[in-house]
């Protein structure tokens, strides 16, 4: 019996899957380095690879590399030609940007664009590089950028739990996931460790608190295991997209939908991005689910833009009620039914044993209401 006989099915692709795949092809290709942490050789590795493009007769120039002094990188430069950076001022300062649109009229092939999670100076053009990227990759142009895993938007409470940094420039997921081409580069906790006590990594007056800090052995090990982990699954859904893209369809199980319940607190950035990990493993679809007081407050309402802001830019859908008359646990409940949601990820309750004795615990009536939907608790440690 053929392949085709014993389960594989293919499907027509739509009129809006044969734009978008056109549309995709004439879009720049996308290449990223990843690695576990700063010094590891991302932008030398990708300086060694312009390198061997240009030997075959690629255009490839640089659009902007950041050396951080390090020598062995700046020589690996060569005779590679730099784009002129753009000059912004800036209270009273001169400062450096990339220049998109020195790019955009050079037209190269290729362009390298160091450190994706680089916040623009304010009076840019885009906020962050990784928007300016979007850019050059519209006008069909193709380009190599670094980033460090702990950078990517979902991992940011892991990576504080690791290492008790909390990263403030951060990156999109999807930018993972549209890019074309994904390459880890990685050397032992050990190796990493030595080239910082050598000063390849940072100046002599660093070098003691990010060892005792940052770059402990610990602390790389674990950020080694996340981005290999990330990759991992990367791939994973590259090889479904790329069966989707060849319209091949296999049978599968019910499709999972996840619902994230947040409220006011540092806690509901938290609930989003595990919620948005959960879904990106199960390859399902997320919500997010607030519901508001009639009356807020300032505080209230910027904290209500900070979840939207972050749902959107995890690609989920944000849906938002004003709290009713009855109680919050039917208004979840209803919400399960309407969008056919299968889990729950929830933060602990704030309400104190005697309320929950009063007005009833909201998970209680959940999961008597809902009997096969799965609920998660998370802890607000």
């Amino acid at each position: 019996m053929s392949s085709l006989q014993s389960g594989s099915h293919y499907k027509r692709l739509s009129p809006e899957e044969i734009l978008a795949k056109i549309e995709k092809m004439q879009r720049g290709r996308l290449k990223m380095y990843i690695g576990a942490a700063s010094g590891v050789g991302k932008t030398f590795h990708m300086l060694r690879d312009a390198h061997d493009l240009k030997e075959k007769g690629i255009d490839v120039v640089v659009g902007l590399i950041e050396t951080h002094s390090r020598e062995t990188t700046a020589a690996e430069i060569k005779d590679l030609e730099i784009i002129p950076k753009k000059t912004i001022h800036y209270k009273g300062k001169e400062l450096q940007e990339l220049d998109v649109e020195g790019i955009l009229k050079r037209n190269p092939e290729v362009v390298i664009v160091d450190e994706l999670a680089h916040t623009n100076v304010p009076g840019s053009k885009n906020k962050k590089r990784y928007e300016d990227i979007g850019e050059i990759l519209e006008a069909g142009i193709h380009v190599w950028t670094a980033v460090n895993i702990q950078h990517l938007e979902s991992v940011r409470d892991i990576v504080e739990r690791i290492t008790g940094i909390q990263v403030n420039e951060r990156v999109p997921d999807a930018m993972l996931r549209e890019a074309d081409e994904v390459e880890v580069i990685d050397v032992s906790p050990e190796t990493l460790r030595d080239r910082i006590q050598e000063g390849k990594v940072y100046s002599k007056d660093k070098i003691e608190r990010a060892l005792n800090h940052f770059f402990r052995r610990g602390n790389l090990v674990a950020l080694q295991e996340l981005s290999l982990r990330e990759v991992a699954d990367d791939i994973d859904l590259r090889l479904e997209k790329e069966r989707t893209e060849l319209g091949i369809e296999q049978p599968t199980g019910t499709h999972e939908k996840i619902l994230v319940c947040i409220q006011y607190g540092p806690n509901a950035e938290k609930l989003i991005r595990r919620g948005w990990r959960i879904a990106d493993r199960l390859n399902a679809e997320i919500s997010i689910l607030h519901i508001y007081p009639s009356k807020m407050n300032d505080q209230q309402k910027k904290e209500l833009e900070k979840m939207r802001k972050l749902a959107e830019q995890l690609e989920a859908t944000f849906i938002l009620q004003e709290a009713k008359s009855r109680k919050v646990a039917e208004q979840i409940v209803e919400v399960c039914e309407q969008y056919q949601i299968t889990q729950i990820i929830m933060g602990m309750s704030a309400r104190t044993r005697w309320e929950e004795i009063w007005k009833g615990s909201i998970i209680n009536v959940i999961m008597q209401r809902l009997q096969y939907v799965d609920v998660l608790i998370v802890s607000d440690r």
